[in-house]
């Protein structure tokens, strides 16, 4: 349990971005012997083999094989994502208003705007400069660790009626103070003149960048006998967590284990490297043809797979008790979560999601389920869309979380261990 928590702390604090938890999940990878490859190359697998492989910086996938290439053992696959709403910082970023200095941003994805008010901010992401190959521009990898921007709020003096509610304004609220004007300062471009020191480059070097600021709060305990896990990018760190561990702890004789770590769920997935993509498709068509299979047989096999989409779920709140189900209410520290949904934006069956409660059953793993309110329409996962591609057995899991989408966000500490432990018997078994 303690060594599970410390890799999830260590990845909450250390994946600011979709491109530190790549990073992040790199060299976990790595300490476990895992091998890069690269699309654009041949593939020399060995049976018994532990292999990864980037895409974009921000997507990655991990594959073990068995130590027997028996194809006819089904394919176990396990995605996650690794972005999460934050803000955007966009392009010409700089703003000046009254002698302050701002920086222009864009929310990314379904952010609880007011949660990021008032909280510790900093910077993460990735720049491209000039080279000397058109085609091929330096890429330089950024997280700014320390206390560097803050969206205040209007102090209540001045707005008598906040407690009654305050819709924000993405473009007017929303942008944060990085520092207060200084006149040597060029054009007082203040975000552009400390990203070009912190690189140690002249700022007619960077061309782009894609920049992101999250919120630097720690993940800690919480509650009396520290039930719950208090942290920002819980949502979805914790699958990103649990599939890792699973995948790195689990072998089996017969078979292929992959995990597939997307970027994009949280704006729809339908992009180059998000699970609306072609790429775990192509990536299982290349591990197949590397071992020589025909395509008869890597249709075969791909169609005997099964695919664990893993997600957060909401859990039950003890101030909203009537946002809930009336028969499904998820509570923190009683186990992760299998989500159910009509519409099928979780995409599941009753025939995969028995395979999960046998597993869980045999290895006395607690779990619970999760459906919506009939009267609310809840969010989506990239297990529907993952699987349209690829249409095998599927299945939505989580952990059930509190403020989901909140600059920080609630879990039951229990839970944690429950999906990993649930992760690594399904790569085992």
């Amino acid at each position: 349990m303690e060594q599970t928590e410390q890799k999830l702390f260590r990845l909450l604090e250390r994946g600011t971005s979709g491109v530190m938890v790549v990073r992040e999940a790199e060299e976990q990878l790595k300490e476990a012997g895992f091998q890069e490859l690269f699309f654009h190359q041949a593939w020399g697998l060995s049976e018994n083999g532990r292999y990864y492989m980037k895409h974009h910086d921000t997507t990655l996938f991990a594959f073990t094989l068995g130590e027997r290439s028996n194809y006819r053992e089904a394919v176990r696959i396990g995605a996650a994502h690794t972005d999460f709403p934050c803000l955007r910082i966009k392009p010409n970023p700089d703003v000046q208003t009254s002698g302050y200095a701002q920086v222009n941003v864009e929310v990314y994805g379904g952010a609880i705007l007011n949660t990021w008010l008032d909280r510790p901010l900093s910077i993460s992401g990735r720049v491209a400069l000039e080279s000397e190959d058109v085609l091929h521009p330096e890429i330089r990898y950024l997280d700014v660790v320390k206390p560097l921007l803050v969206i205040p709020n209007l102090a209540i003096h001045m707005n008598r009626e906040v407690n009654k509610g305050v819709e924000l304004n993405k473009q007017t609220d929303m942008l944060p103070i990085i520092g207060l004007l200084e006149e040597e300062l060029e054009e007082e471009k203040m975000l552009m003149h400390f990203l070009a020191e912190e690189l140690q480059v002249d700022m007619e070097r960077i061309l782009d960048f894609e920049l992101w600021i999250y919120c630097m709060e720690k993940p800690r305990h919480l509650g009396v006998q520290e039930e719950f896990i208090l942290s920002p990018r819980l949502d979805n760190l914790t699958s990103v967590q649990a599939l890792l561990t699973g995948l790195i702890d689990s072998s089996r004789a017969d078979g292929l284990n992959v995990v597939a770590l997307f970027d994009h769920e949280e704006i729809g997935s339908r992009t180059k490297q998000g699970a609306g993509s072609l790429l775990l498709l192509n990536l299982l068509e290349k591990i197949s043809d590397s071992l020589g299979k025909t395509a008869a047989q890597t249709r075969e096999n791909l169609y005997n797979a099964f695919f664990l989409s893993v997600d957060v779920a909401h859990g039950l709140h003890p101030n909203q008790t009537g946002k809930m189900d009336i028969t499904n209410k998820p509570v923190l520290g009683s186990g992760f979560c299998v989500k159910e949904a009509s519409s099928q934006s979780y995409a599941t069956d009753c025939e995969a999601i028995a395979v999960v409660e046998q597993i869980c059953r045999k290895e006395q793993i607690p779990y619970q389920k999760f459906v919506n309110r009939s009267d609310m329409q809840g969010g989506g996962t990239l297990g529907a869309i993952a699987s349209s591609i690829l249409p095998v057995r599927t299945v939505d899991i989580g952990v059930p979380l509190l403020a989901m989408h909140s600059s920080v966000e609630t879990m039951g500490t229990a839970d944690m261990k429950s999906l990993t432990d649930f992760v690594t018997a399904y790569f085992k078994i």
